[in-house]
């Protein structure tokens, strides 16, 4: 015959509440488990308004930032280049001084928007530069299918109204960790062609590729895969552009300088006005 004790039924239910409260406690501890829910599995982005196009550049490479413009080029387009770290941007004393395109970061990894994205795209475009977003890439934290959807989906889209460059990848030094972010040569290259294949499959344009020689090489093995296909953003401090990764024979867009005037990364697009409208309209 069974016997009913209330006071075992307390101790058995007590002690499932704290094998469930445990369960719960190693949940929150393991890394990146707060960040999944907003993210969607992409691991902890501790710093992303530290990251911008060029942010590890200088650390790694160093390089001049006087901020002055290099003379001596073919006709070049001025530009500059944004993101929440600048915060509200005065898109009217960058018109007045001559500049005539920006990019602006959207995203990075799967997880971060800018918060100032807004202001910064739809500000440079109302004053009547030709603009376009990027994206921070974390090859080792999702797909590049993932990030390039993520991207599309925030702010780095493309539309055919003369006014907006296609999007563009950032490839640079990873500030959370190893420099190739834990991945092969093979595997970044393939990681790049997934993004790149995603992102033109949604938008109809090939992104611009934002990256330094030196990483490129380090990191990708110096892959000619891409140089007949994706525009170069390339950054490089000094008086040249300097030698270019393998597989293209020009530069689009260079990043001069980390120091400019009103906002620090200036750039100057390898042509006339008219060549950076054809970029735009595709």
């Amino acid at each position: 015959m069974l016997v009913h004790r209330p006071g075992s039924a307390r101790r058995a239910l007590s002690a499932l509440i704290g094998i469930l409260a445990a369960l719960l406690a190693m949940t929150i501890a393991l890394p990146g488990a707060a960040f999944a829910a907003q993210g969607r599995g992409d691991k902890a982005i501790p710093h992303p308004e530290d990251d911008w196009a060029g942010s590890q550049i200088l650390k790694h490479e160093g390089g001049s930032t006087a901020g002055e413009a290099p003379t001596g080029l073919l006709a070049t387009v001025e530009g500059v280049d944004v993101s929440s770290h600048q915060g509200n941007v005065n898109w009217a004393t960058l018109w007045s001084s001559g500049v005539r395109f920006a990019y602006v970061k959207a995203t990075e990894g799967t997880s971060y928007t800018n918060p100032n994205f807004a202001q910064q795209y739809n500000g440079s475009y109302n004053v009547g530069m030709i603009r376009g977003a990027y994206h921070f890439a974390l090859p080792n934290n999702s797909t590049g299918a993932a990030q390039a959807n993520y991207f599309v989906d925030h702010g780095g889209g493309w539309t055919k109204d003369g006014k907006t460059l296609p999007g563009a990848l950032d490839m640079e030094y990873n500030p959370y960790g190893a420099s190739c972010y834990g991945l092969s040569a093979s595997a970044m290259v393939n990681w790049i062609k997934s993004f790149n294949s995603t992102y033109k499959a949604r938008t109809g344009r090939d992104p611009v590729i934002y990256t330094s020689t030196s990483w490129w090489k380090s990191c990708t093995g110096n892959s000619a895969a891409f140089g007949g296909v994706n525009p170069l953003w390339i950054p490089r401090y000094g008086s040249s552009v300097g030698e270019l990764p393998a597989g293209w024979g020009f530069h689009t867009i260079w990043q001069y300088t980390s120091s400019g005037p009103t906002v620090g990364d200036h750039n100057k697009f390898n042509g006339a006005m008219d060549r950076l409208q054809a970029l735009a309209n595709g």
